[in-house]
């Protein structure tokens, strides 16, 4: 039984596929005397633990139920792996993987099972009904590698969220190689996020960067939710809710990026869950697990970060790259303090633009500005660093900052927030674009046509 061997410690051997390399379903061997997990019974022993504790924090985490039959099953308990699973699918009947599981489990008993969804019965389906089999070892392998990563990252924090300002009380983060959702909080201090949740998810059909309207794929960038639309206005493809982002955004669209319409949302009541390859561009989630990030999620504040790999910094690493972007923005904003056009238009990048403005046009307008004195000191409140993926198609690192400016006499430009765009040339950054923004607000409910790329 070596279904989740690799999974339980780093110290073993996986026998899930590379990164990288074609899905082949883990095996699962039936036959004694083959060695298994019962020879590590410390491991399992820590692993049920972890999945106990997982369960206890949120009730409704079926993927943990599903995990810790696996476990059992491979320790040699049988009897205990079947009785979780007849306990989940009786919770949620409509979990096609935990079916399919809890049938190999019981085929096994009269013979040999090779594999997840390999076994006779199975095997004589028709091939139009049995991609449906194929869909689900997707699956299972999809959350099997997540559980396996989420061992290796653990105490370590995503290289895209970097900062949170006070007013953000939550991020959301989407790995697509992962086909995870994670939802961190804010901790408030000089600590990083904390990581409230992480869940499976579906995207985009096709794999690879959002270029074009219908092109089947989920687009990867830093955006940020814009509205909240609940189930009694979607019809029941879209599940229990749904939240609109704001794609594309401004360097989606300084790239000639086309489309609209992605949405993080649910499924339809029919089915828990959808294969990881499987929408039209949206990120899509069970209805469970969504219903359990709802009050979490706030629109025009949460940001929402999507990337085809997460990169994970341990805490000293993670501190010495947002103190850099800090020092970029202190920097930026003593040159504005200055009154220094040349001080402060050395912060811009050559094809710096914003609305209406090039770099040129831009420079005239910050001058006559400037000239006429630069107004009262400003700093920096309330800011948000949050970072693209640096294995991305763009040829820089970048970074977002959102933030608002305080004056020194307690006033506000018209209650102003600022969205910069940095991008990193050999060792020194620069503002390539930048744009006002409005003042954080409340829950907005509906008020949104369907997503024109989900559809």
């Amino acid at each position: 039984m070596t279904l989740l061997q690799g999974c339980i410690t780093t110290g073993h051997t996986s026998t899930l596929p590379p990164a990288g390399e074609p899905d082949r379903p883990p095996v699962v061997d039936t036959a004694p005397g083959r060695g298994g997990l019962e020879s590590d019974s410390a491991a399992v022993q820590q692993t049920l633990q972890y999945l106990e504790e997982r369960i206890a924090r949120y009730s409704r985490d079926y993927e943990a139920m599903l995990l810790e039959a696996l476990v059992l099953y491979e320790a040699r308990q049988p009897d205990e792996a079947l009785a979780m699973l007849d306990r989940l699918v009786a919770e949620v009947p409509n979990f096609h993987l935990a079916q399919m599981v809890r049938g190999d489990m019981l085929l096994s008993r009269v013979g040999r099972v090779k594999g997840i969804g390999h076994n006779p019965i199975l095997h004589a389906m028709p091939d139009s009904r049995y991609v449906l089999v194929e869909d689900l070892r997707d699956e299972a392998n999809a959350r099997l590698r997540a559980y396996r990563a989420s061992l290796e990252n653990r105490g370590k924090t995503p290289a895209q969220l970097l900062r949170l300002g006070e007013s953000v009380e939550t991020a959301i983060l989407v790995d697509k190689g992962k086909h995870r959702i994670y939802l961190y909080g804010n901790t408030g201090g000089d600590t990083p996020p904390e990581l409230l949740y992480d869940f499976y998810v579906s995207t985009g059909r096709a794999r690879g960067d959002k270029r074009v309207r219908g092109d089947l794929r989920t687009p990867e960038g830093v955006y940020f939710v814009t509205r909240y639309t609940p189930d009694s206005q979607l019809p029941d493809k879209y599940g229990a809710a749904a939240f609109p982002i704001d794609y594309p955004n401004a360097l989606d669209r300084y790239r000639h990026k086309t489309g609209s319409g992605i949405w993080l949302h649910g499924i339809t009541h029919q089915f828990y869950s959808r294969p990881p390859l499987d929408s039209e561009g949206c990120v899509v989630l069970s209805n469970s697990d969504l219903e359990q990030i709802i009050p979490l999620v706030t629109p025009r504040s949460t940001p929402f970060i999507i990337a085809e790999r997460l990169e994970w910094l341990d805490e000293e690493s993670w501190r010495a790259r947002r103190d850099e972007i800090m020092q970029v923005l202190e920097e930026w904003a003593g040159d504005w303090n200055s009154g220094d056009p040349q001080r402060y238009l050395a912060n811009y990048a050559p094809d710096f633009w914003a609305e209406g403005h090039d770099f040129d046009s831009w420079s005239r307008m910050r001058q006559q500005q400037l000239s006429r004195g630069s107004g009262p000191a400003f700093s920096i409140e309330d800011l948000s660093l949050l970072a693209y993926s640096r294995n991305s198609e763009l040829a820089h690192e970048m970074v977002v900052a959102d933030f608002r400016l305080s004056h020194a006499d307690g006033s506000h430009r018209g209650a102003e927030r600022k969205r910069l765009y940095l991008k990193k040339e050999g060792e020194r950054w620069y503002v390539l674009h930048e744009s006002g923004t409005e003042e954080r607000g409340t829950t907005l409910a509906g008020g949104g046509r369907l997503p024109l790329d989900d559809l």
